[in-house]
């Protein structure tokens, strides 16, 4: 069987597998991080979202040997990420999910979308996710979690800038 170097949430990895076994389950069956979900098997529904490089990509129907020596992250490794930190503190203060299921590859779509365009439109936002399908419908709050994020991250004035304002 060959085997593959990885980068997995910025740790090395070598694993074997035969070369058309999805990523998905090399990050859950044979790494052993269990946030990625299977859906649909098809990289129609989002759910086995992760990033590949900065970019998001549906793990399901990449095959292992495609991927080869390139850099993963998983939701695992939004951990220490500000951005994911944020999109996860949005999520949870927007109490977005209602089963969860489906989570996982939202939080990474909406990251990989915040790091290419850090203030996006609603119209923005829903072409971007329109990959990731929530059975429960949360669509909204999803939305609204991500401008929550986008928010967050904004830069702050100077502080001789925020004194100034402060005297007026």
């Amino acid at each position: 069987m060959p085997s593959y170097s990885l980068t997995i949430n910025n740790k090395p990895v070598k694993v074997e597998a035969e070369p058309d076994m999805p990523l998905l389950w090399v990050i859950r069956d044979i790494i052993g991080l269990k946030g990625t979900k299977f859906g649909c098997g098809i990289a129609q529904c989002g759910a086995c979202t992760v990033h590949l490089g900065e970019s998001a990509v549906r793990s399901c129907g990449l095959p292992i040997s495609a991927v080869a020596g390139q850099k993963i992250t998983t939701i695992e490794g939004l951990t220490g990420n500000k951005q994911g930190e944020e999109v996860q503190k949005a999520w949870v203060d927007e109490q977005v999910p209602q089963c969860g299921y489906c989570q996982s590859g939202q939080i990474m779509s909406a990251v990989a979308l915040l790091h290419r365009n850090p203030h996006p439109t609603d119209a923005e936002i829903d072409v971007a996710m329109q990959g990731n399908i929530c059975r429960c419908g949360c669509y909204e709050r999803i939305r609204k979690a991500i401008h929550l994020a986008a928010s967050a991250a904004k830069p702050t004035a100077p502080t001789s800038v925020k004194k100034s304002l402060t005297r007026i």
